[in-house]
């Protein structure tokens, strides 16, 4: 999964993305349901929470101001993303929680020539866009932010159904 960035109160407090925020209880209950974390919430990097099967990271890697993080900033912490995908051999399928953790993974596709173009990559919730086949399936999804589950945009539902296909596809898919 790749979301945006540490919340001010939440990962960047607790060192753990997704974790003692209100993002985090809304993620981190639909991974439990899905079977990728051993318990519905987190509230400390110590709390007994562990993955099964999954790795969260972030476009952004520090809590920007109001919560939206500069070109400058995306430039400047996109090399640590790089290297985390790199080191990460066996990804069968890549969330990206939102439209900027999705436009930044596929910049990086596209700088290392392995796409041509974002155009022909649409967000939306849950949508599955095949890049290459030795590449992992991504699926986009709305952001699990405070505004989006307060307003209805982003439902524990579609939520959970993001993760049961990310579930499917991981099943169904040969190592990469």
């Amino acid at each position: 999964m790749i979301g945006l960035a540490p919340a001010a109160h939440g990962g960047n407090r607790t060192g753990r993305m997704f974790t003692g925020d209100r993002s985090g209880d809304f993620l981190y209950r639909a991974l439990y349901q899905t079977g990728f974390a051993s318990q519905a919430e987190s509230r400390s990097r110590d709390d007994g929470l562990t993955l099964a099967g999954a790795y969260v990271s972030a476009a952004v890697r520090c809590a920007p101001p109001d919560n939206k993080p500069t070109p400058e900033e995306f430039r400047n912490c996109r090399p640590y993303l790089e290297r985390e995908l790199d080191f990460l051999t066996n990804v069968r399928v890549v969330v990206a929680l939102g439209k900027l953790a999705f436009d930044t993974y596929l910049g990086i596709l596209r700088d290392r020539g392995v796409i041509r173009s974002r155009a022909a990559f649409v967000f939306g919730h849950n949508r599955e866009h095949g890049i290459a086949a030795s590449l992992p399936i991504l699926l986009s999804s709305y952001h699990p932010s405070q505004q989006n589950t307060s307003t209805g945009k982003l439902t524990a539902v579609m939520l959970r159904q993001v993760f049961e296909r990310a579930r499917q596809i991981a099943n169904a898919t040969a190592p990469l």
